[in-house]
């Protein structure tokens, strides 16, 4: 199983994360809304958000995600926490920039992510801040059940509750 294998569809490009992304990713990432609901609120400050950077570059899990139509980066996501023994992973710390809000994006990168793991895993997880609506209800849509209430610590960060999804291999099907 390689966790940054690259994924494609007709759409979007999802590139092993690479330390020369950052400026690109900043970029987007410097809008205080994107980060409105999140739990750490203050990662659209540039020492912040080197500090997500720097826990993505470490994660060996990270995509850029890259608009084929435009070669831009649109945001950044990743697999993380791999437990060999559940076969079980997590996908999570995924931000877009505003433009690509409600243009159908998301679903289509946690399908290239769903579609490609499953084939390594029976269970994917999620952590979902307690106040992200928007990020919940797209998880519920793509079919994954909330199973409980968590303080998480992101990496480098303080802990926040968190709601923690799954979808399973047989229900992705």
């Amino acid at each position: 199983m390689n966790t940054q294998h690259p994924l494609e569809n007709e759409t979007v490009l999802m590139k092993p994360l690479l330390q020369e992304d950052f400026e690109e990713l900043y970029a987007l990432a410097s809008d205080p809304l994107v980060w409105e609901q999140h739990p750490n609120r203050d990662r659209y400050k540039r020492d912040v958000f080197m500090n997500y950077f720097e826990g993505a570059m470490q994660s060996g899990g990270a995509f850029k995600i890259v608009d084929k139509a435009t070669g831009a980066a649109i945001g950044c996501t990743r697999f993380y926490d791999f437990d060999e023994k559940q076969k079980s992973i997590f996908i999570g710390y995924t931000f877009y920039g505003r433009d690509y809000w409600g243009k159908g994006f998301n679903p289509l990168v946690k399908q290239l992510m769903l579609d490609y793991i499953f084939q390594f895993v029976d269970t994917v997880y999620f952590h979902i801040g307690a106040g992200n609506k928007r990020s919940q209800i797209a998880i519920e849509r793509l079919g994954a059940v909330k199973v409980r209430e968590i303080e998480v610590a992101y990496y480098g960060e303080e802990q926040k509750l968190n709601f923690e999804y799954s979808i399973d291999k047989n229900a992705w099907k």
